[in-house]
């Protein structure tokens, strides 16, 4: 599954997070460090388990909730419109 940001989302990167501006709405809205990390690489290409095994060997999770957090993820960004598959 390769992901995208909708037509009207345009990317801020601060390094730390990411800003990403709805410009049908006019609203923002923002990732902490990891939330970057984690849309910076499924834009990239990487894919949902992959990333999620990246995450289990640098942070103290299991895979499923590795797992279930990127999906969860995902789908707060596709239900407000800010990206597509």
């Amino acid at each position: 599954m390769s992901l995208a940001l909708c037509p009207d989302v345009t990317l801020y990167d601060t390094g730390q997070a990411l800003i990403l501006l709805d410009t049908r709405r006019g609203r923002y809205w923002q990732t902490n460090a990891t939330g970057a990390e984690v849309l910076r690489a499924l834009l990239g290409g990487t894919t949902a388990d992959q990333l999620a095994d990246q995450l289990v060997r640098r942070q103290p999770v299991t895979h499923r909730q590795a797992a279930d957090d990127i999906a969860a993820l995902l789908d707060d960004l596709r239900r407000t419109g800010l990206v597509r598959s």
